[in-house]
């Protein structure tokens, strides 16, 4: 029987692109085939992963969103799946008609959502709004987030939410590097839950959502 196959999409460094092909291989956490990578900018550290990895890298130079370009690109690659990992660019158009739809595309992001997500809320700047919140004594803890994606910007369901604590001192950088930290420990053990429909929606109605019976949505990293 053959694996779910999962198309990557990435803006940025790649560091979670790599992190779901490495546990891809034997004895990795994921069982899934990794088909490619999809970047929208030239000088994405993603590219020189893909290379070192012998991933086929799909290379698109926009700043906006082209529903018909990206649903072309997600019919070619064969994938069955669509993580964004870094992905920089909000999703209009999702074909509930075609396999590039709000069931099969689904996002990690750095921060708790929906406070923390939106357009422009993204890597560092989610980190430095965390910090002032923190400071203001608002908030204790960030986390970091994956949910399917539907064309309102990180509106979409979240099925995995694990929390990271604000230690006094923290500033961007270094809570950043923990919450990457607990990117990569989660997002491909949970990635492979939702490729092999454990977890799923019908992607109009977040009632919908379904988790395995036992799962938490909510945990600490």
């Amino acid at each position: 029987m053959s694996k779910p196959k999962i198309l990557v999409y990435g803006s940025g460094s790649g560091s979670g692109a790599e992190k779901l092909v490495e546990s891809s291989r034997p004895g990795g956490v994921l069982d899934a085939d990794i088909v490619g990578f999809v970047c929208n900018r030239k000088s994405a550290g993603i590219h020189e992963r893909a290379q070192r990895l012998g991933i086929p890298m799909i290379y698109h130079p926009t700043s906006r969103w082209d529903s018909g370009l990206y649903q072309q690109v997600a019919k070619e690659s064969g994938a069955d799946f669509f993580a964004f990992s870094g992905w920089l660019l909000p999703a209009y158009g999702l074909d509930p008609q075609t396999a590039f739809n709000s069931q099969t595309v689904f996002n990690i992001h750095p921060g708790d959502l929906p406070e923390y997500g939106g357009v422009g809320m993204y890597g560092h700047h989610v980190h430095e709004k965390v910090i002032h919140d923190y400071k203001e004594g608002k908030i204790t803890r960030s986390a970091l987030c994956m949910h399917f994606v539907t064309p309102v910007y990180d509106q979409g369901p979240v099925f995995c939410r694990r929390y990271v604590d604000i230690i006094d001192g923290d500033n961007a950088v270094t809570l950043g590097a923990r919450v990457n930290i607990g990117e990569h420990r989660w997002q491909a053990r949970i990635t492979s839950m939702v490729v092999h429909r454990e977890i799923y929606w019908d992607g109009i109605n977040h009632r919908t959502l379904h988790v395995p019976p036992g799962y938490s949505i909510d945990a600490d990293a």
